[in-house]
C-alpha cells in the first residue's frame, strides 16, 4: 500500500506546506492545516474494490491516510466500527428508518482512538518522542495509550472534574497527568506553556494536521458500510468538532475518486445548552464562533467553549444544508437509559444527547419520518459511572 499524501493545506488562507516536516497551524494566518493528496493517482489505483479483503479497522484507507510507511502505523486495531439499525428505538421516536454508529467499540472506548492514532502514527514518522494535549476526557486516554503503543512519553492536562474513568486510564497507560483548576481551555494554554518548556509537540484538536485525518474515516465507513450510499442526516454531538469536520473531507474525496456522487447528508451538530457556541454562532449567521463564557455541562466531551476548527464546522453544516442545535443536560442524561434500553447500546452523554436532538429535529419537522439518519454515539457510557450516578 503507498500513501498519496503530497503536502498540507491552509483551510483559510490557501497557503501550502510541506508534510515532511512537524507543523502544527498556519504560520501565516494562524488557522487549520489539512493533509492533501494526490487524487488523480488515487483515482487510478485505490479502487474501492480494493477494501474487500482489508483488514476491518480505519488503515484499511491507508492510500488516503497521512504515514507514508506501514512501519510508522500504531495502531490498536481502531475503526471499522459497526452501524445498528435500531428499529426499536426508531419507532419510540418516529424514525422509521433509524441507525447508531458505536465508537465505543474503539479500543480505547471512543471515536477518539481514531484521531489519535493517526497523529502518534504521523509524529512517530517524523522523530517525536514527547507528546502534549489538553483534553476533556477521552482524547486524554487513546493518547496516553498509543503513546504507550509506540513507546513515547505522553503529558495529559485535564480539568480535574473529568471523569474518574478518564483519569484512571491515563494513569494506568503511563501518561503523565496534571489535572487543572478550568476547563479544557485553560488546560490548553497550561499544556501549550509546557510544550515550550520542554520540548513537546502538542496534538490538540485540529491545532495539528493529522487527528483530522483519523477521525474522517468515519465518513469512508459510513459511505462502504451502507453500500456507497450516503444517509440524509448525520446526527453528531460536537465539542471540538473533528467528527464533522473529518467525515466532511472524506466525502470530498470520495467524490473526487469517483466512489461516490455528489449527493451529501445533512450534518447537524449537537451541543450542550451549557456550552453551544457552535448553535449560537449558526444562528446568528457567523462564519466563527466567540467562545462560551462559564460552560457548563455535565457531558464532559460538550464543554468545549471555543474550537479552533469552529469555522470548518460551520462551513460543513451550511454546505451540507444541515443545522446546530443544543439540548438540556436534563434531556441528554434521560436519552442515555432510553437509548440504551432500546437498543442495548450503553451511550456516553455525548452520544445520548444525538437522540435528544433527533427528537427536537422530528418536531420541527426538519427530519422526516423515513429519512435514513445515523446517530453517532462517540463513546461507551461505561466511563462515565461516576457521573451517571
Amino acid at each position: 500500500m503507498h500513501s498519496f499524501l503530497t503536502h498540507l493545506e491552509c483551510t483559510y488562507c490557501g497557503e501550502l506546506f510541506s508534510s515532511e516536516r512537524l507543523n502544527r497551524l498556519c504560520e501565516l494566518c494562524g488557522k487549520v492545516l489539512y493533509p492533501r493528496y494526490d487524487i488523480a493517482s488515487a483515482r487510478k489505483h485505490f479502487v474501492k474494490e480494493k477494501l474487500i479483503d482489508r483488514s476491518p479497522n480505519m488503515w484499511r484507507y491507508f492510500e488516503m491516510l497521512p504515514v507514508r510507511e506501514w512501519s510508522n502505523v500504531v495502531t490498536l486495531g481502531e475503526g471499522f466500527t459497526p452501524i445498528f439499525r435500531v428499529k426499536r428505538l426508531g419507532e419510540m421516536c418516529d424514525s422509521s428508518n433509524l441507525l447508531i454508529k458505536d465508537e465505543g467499540l474503539n479500543p480505547t472506548a471512543s471515536f477518539k482512538a481514531r484521531g489519535l492514532s493517526a497523529a502518534v502514527s504521523k509524529a512517530k514518522e517524523l522523530g517525536v518522542l514527547r507528546l502534549t494535549m489538553p483534553s476533556a476526557g477521552n482524547a486524554a486516554g487513546a493518547m496516553s495509550s498509543y503513546a504507550a503503543r509506540a513507546g513515547m512519553e505522553a503529558y495529559v492536562f485535564m480539568p480535574k472534574d473529568a471523569p474518574e474513568a478518564n483519569l484512571i486510564e491515563v494513569s494506568i497507560t503511563g501518561g503523565n497527568l496534571n489535572l487543572v483548576d478550568g476547563l479544557i481551555s485553560d488546560a490548553g494554554v497550561i499544556s501549550r506553556q509546557r510544550a515550550s518548556e520542554l520540548d513537546l509537540f502538542d496534538v490538540s484538536t485540529l491545532q495539528e494536521p493529522y487527528r483530522v485525518e483519523g477521525k474522517k474515516t468515519m465518513g469512508y465507513e459510513i459511505a462502504e458500510q451502507l453500500d456507497w450510499k450516503l444517509p440524509d442526516s448525520i446526527i453528531y454531538p460536537t465539542g471540538g468538532g473533528t467528527g464533522i469536520v473529518g467525515m466532511w473531507k472524506a466525502f470530498e474525496e470520495m467524490q473526487q475518486m469517483g466512489w461516490i456522487g455528489a449527493e451529501r447528508p445533512r450534518m447537524v451538530s449537537v451541543q450542550a445548552s451549557g456550552c453551544a457556541p457552535i448553535v449560537r454562532a449558526f444562528e446568528a449567521g457567523e462564519d466563527q464562533a466567540e467562545p462560551w463564557v462559564e460552560a457548563k455541562t455535565v457531558a464532559s466531551g460538550l464543554r468545549v467553549p471555543g474550537a479552533v476548527g469552529d469555522f470548518l464546522m460551520l462551513r460543513a453544516i451550511r454546505e451540507s444544508g444541515g443545522t446546530a442545535l443544543s439540548v438540556t443536560d436534563e434531556e441528554l442524561m434521560a436519552a442515555v437509559p432510553e437509548m440504551a434500553s432500546a437498543t442495548g447500546i450503553f451511550p456516553a452523554p455525548e452520544g445520548a444527547a444525538t437522540l435528544a436532538g433527533l427528537k427536537k429535529l422530528i418536531t420541527s419537522g426538519q427530519v422526516s419520518e423515513d429519512d435514513r439518519v445515523v446517530l453517532f454515539n462517540t463513546g461507551t457510557g461505561l466511563k462515565y459511572i461516576d457521573v451517571l450516578r
